[in-house]
């Protein structure tokens, strides 16, 4: 049955059941467009106007600075709150413009030439209003200039009224600072909203003059630019696409953040930051968790050191180094020692009192003791004391307290983690690339493994001053313990005496940032990039670095390689971007991977069985050589020795001597091949003989042999690959 097209129509368009009421009266009516996405109420106030939950507030500009850089709005653009913002440019006729600038500049002068008759100062405002206008005069009417008409409206969106008035003074204050005047719309907030709406409808009309020159700078959408003379390639500019090229070192201090999930690609960017800084002579030094970065060093040929249960790698964190300043000038280090084992023990032993912690400090005194060290310089060369020397003062102090924190050292001395701290330091880093790696230990131990490895590469540092990267991978595991995440931070803001970057990785962002160190060491760091961020973390990060809205969008939908690049005061989206070679390097794409060990398998087939080459004008001895493939292909000929008995020759007769003897065999020389022309078919190479088998005679068709005994004593018989 046929259903008329009005009555389908009526079925989508009315949305409202029958009996559904509104303004507290029946309708019958449909919903329209409107109703649906439209506020439930609008609410015009003297300084504001309230849609629903939220307020807004529109600002127009009344007064501009006389002189301008280019992207002066660049604050406005990146003002760390939402904003709605405006721009209106009404271009103005040329012959409009000069014969009212004609009529003005006229009435400039005579207001001068009164001043002067009467003797009264010439007011400076309109002195130099009227060489302004005279120097457009002159430009517009060469045609280099023209005239616009320039507006600019500001709405500030806000949740409540109290954030309202505050962001609206931090706005005003901003342009402020620029020599803009800005004015609220009061009792035209209604139309000040619907001018900042994207319907292109100046409901204000409060305008400025300005010509070619002036309005050029206005221009909002610009990024900064990451493109320096020296440094390393980080990736593209998402703005404006140009090379983020940028050097760490340049900065306040040399440190680095990289936040993000996991698989946004941080370890991916953080491996191509070390090959192209080893280029630069950079010497890198990276503490690996998960042995991401094995590969890498194997290649490059760089120091991979698994820290391991069992291994014969041994770090001794009562290790002594002399840190000699200049030639001749020593450093008392055993008090920067103590204090750093102070450090590493309450990561072991847990948090310590006051008392535990002043017997602990006696303790590691007089281990050193025990072993010659002293405050003197010249007695720390000596052998330094190992942890179990520790555990054996402890016990012999014969005190509770002492026992107690003994106790607390048993099993790294006797029991189950035995084997981590037993031997003195047999590691040295003398390689450009040196890699720790601390997979194989449980979660347990790692942070306790970091701090020590850590505590060794800082002795190492302030040893001599050289330009350094130290990378700590998954940083998070420091930030468990205050001790740990302590010595994080006093490596962070000391790094720049010692020409060291410091680089922290983390994906559990926040973990880090729930420590107020955590907070610190981004403070501290002025290289600061953030990857692919989760929708539970984006808050905090956004509170952290002062993002706008749109920023987090990015961070939420960008890809893996894509983020915010953080150089000191500039910052922009960045898009990590590698050559095949490095991205077969540093890829750890498991899918990736796979791929790649099938295509070296197949490689490594490939070369074991090369294809045959076609012969060509090469050499006698080459033609004539067998190859793998030319046995493979060509067809087997075998010679076959019939041992037949020995019998008298038959009488002949001489006339049929000639026909029914076999031709006579050619001798032939078994090390001087025949030769062959290029392009003619090849005959039966050569085959060495065994001790009961004649040299291989050129391949022929034999004679049928007759039942008699004249019957040679070779045939030779092809036999094709199939019955081989």
């Amino acid at each position: 049955m046929p259903v008329a097209l009005p009555n389908i129509i009526k079925t989508f368009i009315n949305l409202q059941p029958p009996n559904q009421t509104r303004g507290g009266k029946p309708s019958k009516t449909p919903l329209s467009i409107t109703d649906l996405i439209a506020p439930p109420m609008i609410e015009v106030d003297f300084d504001n106007i309230k849609m629903g939950n939220y307020f807004f507030r529109t600002l127009f500009v009344a007064g501009y600075p006389r002189y301008v850089n280019a992207n002066w709005l660049e604050p406005l653009v990146s003002f760390n709150h939402t904003l709605d913002v405006s721009m209106y440019i009404y271009p103005q006729r040329s012959e409009e413009i000069l014969e009212n600038m004609k009529r003005k500049i006229g009435e400039m002068e005579a207001t001068i030439q009164s001043d002067i008759k009467r003797g009264h100062v010439i007011e400076p405002s309109v002195q130099v209003a009227l060489e302004d206008a005279l120097a457009l005069q002159q430009e517009i009417a060469k045609g280099a200039q023209r005239f616009f008409q320039f507006a600019l409206y500001v709405t500030i969106p806000s949740p409540n009224l109290e954030n309202l008035n505050k962001t609206t003074r931090q706005v005003e204050a901003t342009l402020g600072s620029l020599m803009i005047v800005t004015k609220k719309a009061v009792l035209q907030m209604e139309e000040g909203f619907k001018t900042t709406m994207p319907m292109g409808q100046d409901r204000l009309m409060i305008t400025r003059n300005m010509d070619t020159t002036s309005l050029a700078t206005t221009f909002p959408f610009t990024t900064s630019v990451l493109t320096a003379n020296e440094g390393i390639l980080y990736g593209l500019n998402e703005g404006n696409g140009s090379l983020v090229i940028f050097d760490r070192f340049s900065l306040e201090n040399a440190n680095t953040v990289v936040f993000g999930k996991s698989g946004s690609g941080k370890s991916y960017m953080v491996k191509l930051e070390v090959i192209r800084s080893l280029m630069f002579g950079t010497e890198v030094i990276i503490l690996d968790p998960e042995n991401e970065y094995e590969t890498l060093t194997r290649a490059l040929g760089g120091e991979y050191i698994k820290f391991q249960f069992g291994a014969g790698t041994k770090i001794n964190p009562f290790d002594l180094g002399l840190l000699r300043v200049t030639e001749g000038d020593e450093e008392n280090e055993l008090n920067q020692k103590i204090l750093s084992l102070h450090g590493f023990l309450r990561v072991i032993m847990g948090k310590l009192t006051a008392t535990e912690d002043a017997t602990l400090d006696r303790a590691l005194v007089l281990t050193y003791k025990q072993k010659g060290i002293t405050p003197d310089p010249a007695t720390q060369t000596k052998e330094s004391p190992l942890m179990e020397d520790l555990y054996k003062t402890l016990i012999g102090m014969e005190n509770q307290i002492a026992i107690s924190l003994a106790d607390r050292l048993e099993k790294f001395v006797k029991g189950s983690l035995v084997g981590i701290f037993d031997q003195q330091t047999n590691v040295e880093i003398t390689n450009p690339l040196t890699v720790f790696s601390i997979r194989d230990l449980e979660d347990e131990l790692r942070p306790i493994a970091m701090y020590l490895i850590l505590d060794y590469i800082w002795t190492k540092v302030r040893r001599s001053m050289k330009r350094r990267i130290l990378i700590v991978d998954e940083g998070w595991y420091l930030m468990k313990h205050p001790d740990s995440a302590q010595f994080l931070y006093s490596i962070a803001k000391r790094s720049r005496k010692y020409y060291l970057g410091l680089t922290t990785i983390t994906q559990d962002v926040e973990d880090f940032m729930e420590v107020e160190l955590g907070k610190a060491i981004i403070q501290n760091s002025s290289l600061q990039i953030l990857l692919k961020q989760s929708s539970a973390a984006i808050e905090k990060v956004a509170k952290v670095f002062y993002l706008s809205e749109g920023e987090q969008h990015l961070l939420l939908s960008c890809e893996t390689g894509q983020g915010l690049f953080f150089a000191g005061p500039a910052h922009a989206g960045i898009r990590v971007i590698a050559s095949a070679e490095e991205h077969a390097l540093v890829t750890t794409n498991p899918k990736e991977l796979e791929a790649m060990k099938e295509k070296a398998r197949i490689d490594k087939l490939q070369i074991a069985s090369p294809p045959s080459q076609p012969m060509g004008n090469q050499p006698l001895a080459e033609i004539n050589k067998p190859t793998a493939s030319q046995v493979k292909a060509s067809p087997m000929t075998t010679v076959v020795i019939e041992d037949l008995p020995k019998k008298e020759p038959a009488t002949t007769p001489p006339s049929q001597m000639q026909s029914s003897q076999p031709q006579p065999i050619p001798q032939l020389n078994p090390i001087t091949p025949p030769i062959i022309k290029p392009g003619e078919p090849a005959a039966l190479k050569p085959v060495p003989a065994s001790p009961t088998e004649s040299p291989l005679l050129p391949q022929q068709k034999p004679e049928q042999p007759k039942p008699d005994a004249n019957r040679p004593l070779f045939t030779v018989v092809p036999i094709d690959d199939g019955k081989k």
